[in-house]
């Protein structure tokens, strides 16, 4: 058959010929017109049916029933007729779809009447890739090369993307060398290198966690796309690498590629993660600029973005500005307010949530309960948790749990939350047990803080918390014997402590800190701000408190540690870098510490500066002396 047939812009392809079958919007009119097609027998016109298979098929009122029944009528299927049930079969959601693609091609080769050609392969070689089979793969590989199409950059391309699919690494990057390399071909595009396949090969390291090999690679491109950018992007952002997303983005923008808005919502949580509100504020400019639409995907990322940057007041404008707004931007706002402290108004939004017709998810209420657990709202949180259950009908899950844990533990009733943990219907994981002993610290309680310790020990027996714990318990007791039992255990398993960091963001510019940090270019100045800072204090009346400092050294000693925590040093740079009276917003690892905590209070007041730290659990608004947690966190 003439190959013009499967170029739907030839005047040749069956849809020019059948153009009212072309204007068919729903499924009714389709299976009209196709019954008009029957009682004319034009059906009987290979062309006629390989175009009604095709719209029940492919197009957007695609019915697959209706076209395998129709392809099973047909005497004499041509080419296009079996490429366009492959590419339904294999682009199918139903799982036994792919299988079923692949038996029909098998009964293709064999009945022998059609062979087939370049359209074929991608959609067969689909389906080998969702099922995983990298021997069917294979045998389809040698069938490819028997037509003659092992250089079809479009047939090759779906061999690498298979083989990467199956996890079969070698034979893709054979497949990809020979490619890039030329293929027999000498034109400038070849030489170059297919950047569809670049990209097939950068992200197929990134599947199986090679992230340094897919960097290499993406260095060595010749060419790249906005969605080989979009594919680096991506991976580093949903793997933990929140710097290294941010920094690709940042190349990007020097090279000659845009960002889409594909690119804004890979970054944007990278973005959140690492408070860098001025790159996020940027995005947002960026948008609107070049007229990149803020639907409900992307005014949601905003809203989180802002939420995590210390901003909650732009996220809340960006969800008011929202023209569409769903379950998913209500869950954005409501989080917002519950880290931020403001627990009334995520209860005020969920009202507003059910009067706009939104069915909140289970998503809604792990933002609801954690809003209740930072403002201490435990009847209201018992309250929630109930209405999920008996009037939303929906299943508390392990972080639905967690939250009531929390809630309940730091408003000190750690008996109640630990026989919630005893008593739930599915087994507690670490992250629960974690919350529970954050609680046992926050309330004193010495014994539960030692049996739950232990607990986790035995549960996540690499994991740094537990032992800290038990050795803070023990320091805190003055059995330093103790102590150094613990940190003996950890030395000989290798587990190590994560060291406390606070990282703050001036002029576009992430500057990171660590405890006693003193490798930043500017350290004397900072250093001499915090002796400042620690004067200035003193003639408050403030004195260290070194019941924070869990060491065996004197209290001179304790009060100089106390001194260099990450996040004073962090905040002592951002008083000796940016304007008077603008706000300082700091990003910390772990819970800021007691001793931080008023401290910073009173630098706020002292300095007349608003100081904004989100710490692990939530944010902490000071300001004129005063935190917008009413010390309770």
């Amino acid at each position: 058959m003439n190959s013009a047939i499967y170029n739907p812009t030839n005047p040749h392809h069956p849809s020019s010929q059948f153009p009212q079958i072309k204007t068919c919007k729903t499924l009714k009119e389709l299976q009209q017109v196709h019954a008009h097609f029957i009682k004319t027998r034009q059906i009987h016109d290979p062309l006629a049916a390989a175009e009604v298979l095709r719209s029940y098929a492919l197009s957007n009122h695609r019915n697959i029933e209706h076209a395998r029944a129709l392809f099973n009528q047909m005497k004499t299927p041509n080419c296009f007729s079996w490429n366009t049930i492959f590419r339904a079969l294999a682009e199918s959601s139903v799982p036994e779809h792919p299988l079923e693609a692949l038996l029909l091609f098998s009964r293709m080769v064999c009945d022998g009447l059609v062979a087939p050609n370049k359209f074929t392969f991608p959609s067969v070689l689909k389906a080998c890739s969702r099922l995983g089979n990298a021997q069917v793969g294979k045998s389809i590989h040698g069938m490819v090369v028997k037509f003659g199409l092992e250089c079809d950059e479009f047939v090759v391309s779906s061999l690498v993307r298979m083989y990467l699919m199956c996890g079969v690494m070698e034979d893709a990057h054979l497949l990809f060398s020979r490619s890039v390399g030329g293929c027999g071909d000498s034109s400038e595009k070849k030489q170059e290198g297919n950047v569809v396949l670049w990209n097939l090969i950068v992200d197929g390291h990134v599947r199986v966690g090679e992230f340094s090999a897919a960097r290499e690679l993406f260095d060595r491109m010749p060419q790249r796309s906005v969605v080989s950018w979009n594919a680096m992007i991506s991976a580093y952002a949903q793997n933990g690498f929140f710097r290294e997303a941010v920094d690709m983005f940042r190349d990007m923008q020097i090279g000659d590629v845009l960002p889409n808005y594909v690119t804004l919502i890979s970054v944007l949580p990278a973005i959140a993660r690492l408070g860098a509100l001025d790159l996020g504020e940027w995005v947002h400019l960026f948008a609107g600029k070049h007229k990149i639409g803020i639907d409900d995907v992307l005014g949601s990322a905003l809203v989180d973005m802002y939420s995590k940057c210390g901003s909650i007041e732009k996220a809340l404008l960006v969800f008011e500005q929202l023209p569409k707004k769903n379950v998913i931007t209500w869950n954005a706002a409501i989080s917002g307010l519950a880290i931020h402290g403001r627990g009334k108004d995520a209860l005020h939004y969920f009202l507003k949530m059910g009067r706009a017709g939104v069915v909140p998810s289970d998503v809604t209420y792990i933002g609801l309960l954690s809003a209740c657990s930072h403002g201490g709202m435990v009847e209201q949180g018992r309250s929630l948790f109930n209405h999920m259950i008996n009037v939303a009908g929906l299943e508390p899950r392990i972080e639905h749990y967690g939250c009531m844990v929390d809630l309940l533990g730091r408003a000190g009733l750690l008996e109640e939350a630990e026989e919630l943990i005893l008593n739930m219907p599915i087994p507690p994981d670490d992250v629960i047990w974690k919350s529970l002993l954050g609680a046992c610290k926050i309330q004193g309680n010495i014994e539960m803080d030692q049996r739950v310790a232990k607990i986790l020990m035995d549960m996540a027996p690499r994991d740094s918390g537990s032992y800290v714990a038990l050795s803070n318990m023990y320091a805190s007791l003055g059995n330093w014997e103790a102590v150094s039992n613990v940190r003996m255990l950890m030395k000989d398993m290798d587990i190590r402590k994560d060291p406390g960091g606070s990282w703050i963001e001036l002029d576009g510019v992430l500057h990171e800190f660590l405890v006693e940090d003193k490798s930043h270019s500017r350290a004397g100045e900072i250093h001499s701000m915090l002796e400042e800072i620690s004067n200035k204090l003193r003639l408050q009346g403030y004195k260290p408190n070194t019941t924070q400092v869990l060491l065996n050294i004197d209290e001179e000693e304790k009060q100089s540690a106390l001194h260099y925590h990450s996040e004073k040093i962090a905040v002592a740079f951002g008083l000796i870098s940016s304007a008077s009276q603008s706000p300082l917003r700091v990003v910390k690892n772990l819970r800021i510490c007691e001793d931080c905590h008023s401290s910073i209070k009173l630098i706020s007041k002292i300095y007349k500066r608003k100081i904004i730290v989100r710490d692990r659990k939530r944010f902490h608004h000071f300001e004129h002396g005063l935190c917008s947690c009413n010390d309770y966190w």
